[in-house]
């Protein structure tokens, strides 16, 4: 089958193709990710994400610290064809929390190419990924994604349906303010993700951008954080299930309002900034306070 002939695209992964592989972490891991989505910000405050040494705070890790541990690496493990670069794209992220991450450990990782749609102007590449506790099998988080690959369309696929946001038509019943940091993305890479659109001018210009734009997943996190301090009394372990659809970039520095509703389906958000919406679709899931696990952070 040929892909995308205008880029010379010639392979996709297949539907069902997977790879297996272990991934370990660090406290200094863990650390660096919560100061890269914005913890810390008061530096009195959210210790336990920040900090591994503070009195009488133990550390804890954000949930969505989970997409770094099973999505590292997942185009060269899969493999993802021949791709130009700055062709892919994150479409979609889902983030459920299975068990409360551990500060540092390694994880057994399974991913799995789960669609490949056809939608015209590219190819939608949909992947699932699945981690346990290297030496307990404790599971610790799903996660599931979707990449469009720009120009990789027209090979007569399925294309799928239309998403739709899925937003009340009413006014958010809650909006909550967020202001990146104009050096967001330059500490968001040190994660891992060192791809120079988010670092390098002449890089962004390229990609018709003025200048580096911010990680989606660091987006993605910032959300996860504000929705475990709005909704979780900022207690992660009471963090479910959050998915969200990719619409623009945010460029560092960027003023955002994440935008919520709640319904009885449960909670549905979106995030935008003045030049529209950035996450759009987004859905979040979260747990009943436990009498057993402290509600505030800074407790152990």
């Amino acid at each position: 089958m040929q892909y995308g002939r205008q880029m010379g695209l010639t392979s996709l992964p297949e539907v069902g193709r997977s790879a297996t592989f272990e991934r370990s972490w660090t406290s200094d891991h863990a650390l660096l990710y919560g100061l890269a989505v914005g913890a810390g910000v008061d530096p009195l405050e959210e210790l336990a994400y920040t900090t591994e040494n503070s009195t009488g705070i133990r550390q804890r890790v954000l949930p969505s610290f989970g997409a770094l541990i099973n999505q590292a690496q997942l185009p060269g493990r899969l493999g993802f064809g021949d791709l130009p670069k700055g062709s892919m794209v994150y479409a979609e992220q889902t983030v459920e929390l299975l068990n409360p991450l551990p500060p540092e450990g390694k994880a057994e990782v399974t991913a799995q190419v789960t669609g490949l749609l056809d939608k015209g102007s590219g190819a939608l590449l949909r992947v699932s990924t699945g981690s346990v506790e290297h030496e307990t099998g404790l599971p610790l988080v799903r996660t599931e994604c979707s990449y469009f690959i720009r120009g990789a369309g027209g090979f007569g696929g399925e294309r799928g349906e239309s998403a739709s946001d899925g937003l009340p038509a009413r006014p958010a019943d809650r909006t909550i303010r967020v202001t990146t940091r104009p050096d967001q993305a330059l500490l968001y890479r040190l994660t891992g993700d060192r791809n120079p659109l988010h670092s390098d001018p002449r890089i962004a210009a390229k990609a018709g951008f003025d200048r580096p734009i911010l990680h989606g997943l660091c987006t993605f996190g910032i959300v996860g954080l504000e929705l475990v301090r709005a909704f979780c009394a900022g207690d992660e372990t009471r963090f479910g299930r959050c998915f969200a659809r990719f619409r623009r970039p945010v460029l560092p520095g960027d003023d955002l309002a994440l935008e919520t509703w709640q319904t009885d389906e449960g909670l549905r958000f979106q995030l935008v900034h003045d030049r529209g919406a950035v996450l759009q679709g987004g859905t979040f899931t979260y747990r009943d306070a436990d009498p057993s696990v402290p509600s505030t952070l800074g407790e152990n």
